[in-house]
């Protein structure tokens, strides 16, 4: 099946493929029934293809086949994933000893979370090896994302660690089987073996050589040549976010293409033959592939390259769409959890709109400009375009600046990978050349660094988009109807050169570009309108609004013209947003509860910002440097104790906990400031009065209780985002109205959990919840004691 030069055979098949991973994945038990079923069609189509040959016969035998394949591989790999002994230990709640080996670079993350703002260490991926439930040791094979358990030692991927957990089943269709909560410390039983552990140094070295050097271009350079991004901050990977700059640090086609590349080209200089360069190369991709991890981008991408190169050695021709369908569709039937992947269906999207509209988009550009110019400006735009309607489920959100971003960000990416990895290679052996190449693939780093910055500070950095399945099925009929409209006039072409969307007609054109720009105008209008009636809708009076920031806690207080900002949340982008939202320029008092990440990771947002601000007991020194970061942009910085007390507009705040001296207490959750906001007299019957819990646990909340009487209040801001650690005593004495709880959507955490949500409700005290309900905002009632609340959405 061929049109306008293109080779669309396999493309169909992947698709199937495609959505019978996506499918089965989420209903595994179903899998060996319609396995059987898939394979009887298969079996047909195959004859009817070898009786009759026709081709959309031979296309259907195909597409059976190709499904059958997935459907088998989901059958067998299942029952591995899930087993039953580690189904019956999380059902039970039982404490289990786990061996794992690691799949992520635990050392090179440490390093990155030890210099941010915020000490919280995300979870990290592994791979359960064997379980020991009482006397009981079994063997299994099974992916797992780990809650704590961190060796003392910086440990790389591929050691293999013990430690006692509880368990909880994820989603059959997710990506980590179970969620692993460690009781204790790891203990590293072996270190990885020798390719990994080489690897692993090879990484850690060049990120040492490269954070060393100034500015976000040394924090970049890692991703940029090698694919670890551990070292970007907030700040920066949301710059790189909202400028569609984030590809540039999934290692994918362009840096195989250019290991390879400079093996085949080097190799012919010096006469070496085209099988020996063939295979050379095939051993050098697999040492990248390990270098720079098994992403799923990278394995794509190499499974792409291994193809070109063995048709090449076989004397085969190449094209494009067919090997990128033929790899698809190897890597489903090897993992069939890729299906559900979003860096494995950006990283095929992003090829296959290079491959078909990179060329016509050329052409067209070329037009009104330069070729060169134009070429550099479609590749990107091609990549976009094709990713942009997957995109929007992610962040419901247009790039406004993407393109342009590319445009100059594009040629430095390059030259940042080429000589930022031979800098990484040759840093073992020659540390001073590593060195000096390392500095100066900074210099393309910094670049593309300051691009993003630059374009993500500009106003309308990007533009609001439908959530979900609506925003997907939305932009991708926009974004059909507009290449038909633009290129269907003559655009052909083909293979890996050109890709085309074939010749339409002049009217079918104009019919596509005015349906496309009647549905653009019709939801513009009704997202202005929405939005218009939404801040239309807001009280003006409200004192204290939660923000939508994700899984942690950001709460404005306002009172007497005053603000006050207790926590930040973990990212710099989303709070801007909220400030930005509700029109607060400057905070009168920052309140951070404790250090961990999802309470002061978008600090940032505010540096500069702060005339005050007051925080608890340090845990180290990446909480010291946010502190000296807050003196510097010229905010008072006091740590607080329970007695403390101050004034903001006609509330009188009083901190609650912790004690000044810890004791027992370490810094952290339990060590939490806990603020109490009651009105003064003039204002006792106008303004609302709350209690802020920060991440208090249940034993640390009995001790503040046990130190001094908590007064009722109007708000409650529950703690540790509703989690199951609470005292229910507390909770009876503050008799809130309306308690808030700040929470991410489909957070891996269960919060909040219906221990929390059930003590809310004995007591009589109404949810908000950012997840469901998105931002929050709390105003006084017409009577004593009444709260009115005002969300931004409804909860389903």
């Amino acid at each position: 099946m061929r049109r306008g030069g293109l080779d669309l055979r396999l493309v169909l098949p992947a698709v199937v493929a495609w959505v019978a991973g996506g499918t089965l994945t989420a209903i595994p038990g179903a899998a060996p029934v319609i396995t059987v079923a898939v394979w009887a069609v298969a079996v047909v189509l195959v004859g009817l293809a070898v009786a009759l040959n026709r081709a959309f016969v031979v296309v259907a035998a195909v597409c059976a086949v190709a499904a059958g394949i997935v459907c088998a591989s989901v059958a067998a790999r299942a029952p591995a994933r899930q087993p039953e002994v580690l189904l019956d230990a999380a059902r039970d709640g039982r404490h289990v000893m786990l061996t794992v080996t690691t799949a992520e670079s635990l050392g090179v993350e440490q390093q990155a979370v030890d210099s941010a703002p915020g000490a919280r260490q995300p979870p990290y991926s592994a791979t359960a090896v064997s379980v020991r439930v009482g006397e009981r040791v079994v063997a299994v094979s099974t992916p797992v994302l780990v809650f704590g358990a961190r060796p003392d030692a910086r440990t790389g991927i591929g050691a293999t660690l013990e430690f006692g957990a509880t368990l909880e089943a994820a989603a059959p269709e997710d990506d980590a089987a179970f969620l692993v909560f460690a009781a204790a410390d790891a203990r590293t039983i072996r270190g990885p073996p020798w390719a990994l552990d080489w690897a692993n140094g090879l990484r850690a070295s060049f990120s040492a050589a490269s954070t060393a050097l100034p500015g976000d271009g040394g924090r970049l350079l890692p991703g940029l040549a090698i694919g670890d991004t551990a070292a970007v901050g907030p700040q920066l990977d949301a710059a790189m976010k909202s400028t569609s700059l984030s590809h540039l640090t999934a290692v994918s086609g362009a840096n195989c293409a250019v290991v390879i590349a400079l093996i085949m080209l080097l190799g012919a200089a010096a006469g070496v033959p085209r099988g020996v360069r063939i295979v050379a190369s095939v051993l050098v991709l697999v040492g990248f592939v390990v270098l720079v991890t098994p992403q799923s981008s990278v394995v794509r991408a190499a499974v792409m390259a291994a193809i070109v190169l063995f048709a090449t050695l076989a004397g085969r021709p190449v094209r494009g769409l067919p090997v990128l369908a033929l790899a698809a569709i190897a890597l489903l039937a090897v993992d069939p959890w890729l299906s559900r992947d979003y860096g494995f269906a950006l990283s095929v999207l992003a090829t296959g709109g290079l491959l078909l509209l990179s060329g016509p988009l050329t052409r067209l550009l070329a037009r009104a400009m330069p070729f060169g110019v134009a070429a550099v400006v479609a590749v990107p735009l091609a990549a976009q375009l094709a990713c942009q309607p997957v995109l929007v489920l992610l962040d419901p959100s247009l790039p406004l600046y993407g393109v342009v971003a590319n445009a100059l960000a594009e040629p430095a990416a390059p030259l940042a990978t080429v000589i930022g990895l031979l800098g990484c290679l040759a840093l073992p052996a020659a540390p001073w050349l590593g060195e000096t190449l390392v500095a100066v693939a900074w210099l393309p780093a910094s670049w593309i660094a300051a691009v993003a910055t630059f374009f993500a500070s500009l106003p309308a950095a990007s533009l609001p988009w439908p959530e979900g399945l609506l925003g997907l099925l939305l932009l991708a009929i926009v974004t059909a109807l507009g290449l038909v409209a633009v290129l269907g006039g003559g655009t052909q072409g083909g293979d890996v050169r050109g890709g085309g969307v074939g010749r339409v007609s002049r009217r079918i054109r104009l019919v596509a570009a005015a349906v496309a720009l009647t549905l653009l105008a019709a939801f513009a209008g009704a997202t202005a309108g929405a939005g218009v009636a939404q801040h239309l809708a807001r009280p003006a009076d409200w004192q204290i609004a939660a923000c939508d920031i994700g899984q942690g806690d950001a709460v404005l207080v306002r009172s007497g013209g005053e603000i006050a900002l207790v926590d930040t949340g973990p990212d710099p982008e989303l709070l801007t947003r909220c400030l930005d939202d509700l029109g607060i320029g400057r905070i009168d008092l920052l309140v951070l509860s404790h250090f961990d990440l999802d309470h002061v990771g978008g600090a940032d947002a505010v540096l500069g910002r702060v005339d005050r601000a007051v925080v608890g007991p340090s845990g180290g020194a990446s909480d010291d440097r946010l502190v000296a970061d807050l003196v510097r942009s010229g905010a008072v910085v006091d740590q607080v104790s329970r007695g403390d007390t101050g004034l903001l507009g006609e509330l009188r705040y009083s901190v609650l906990w912790p004690r000044a001296r810890l004791g027992s207490v370490e810094p952290g959750n339990d060590a939490s400031v806990v603020l109490a906001f009651e009105p003064v007299a003039e204002c006792a019957s106008g303004c609302l009065s709350s209690l802020f819990l920060g991440d208090l646990g249940e034993r640390s909340q009995a001790l503040m209780l046990a130190a001094g009487p908590i007064s009722a209040v109007d708000v409650v801001k529950v703690s540790h985002h509703g989690s199951a650690d609470q005292s229910e005593r507390v909770y009876e004495r503050a008799d809130a109205t309306v308690g808030v709880i700040g929470v991410g959507i489909d957070n891996d955490y269960g919060h909040p959990t219906d221990r929390l949500l059930d003590l809310l409700d004995a007591q009589g005290t109404a949810v908000a919840r950012t997840d469901l309900q998105g931002l929050v905002l709390l105003s006084p009632g017409g009577t004593a004691g009444e709260v009115r609340v005002w969300t931004q959405r409804s909860p389903p």
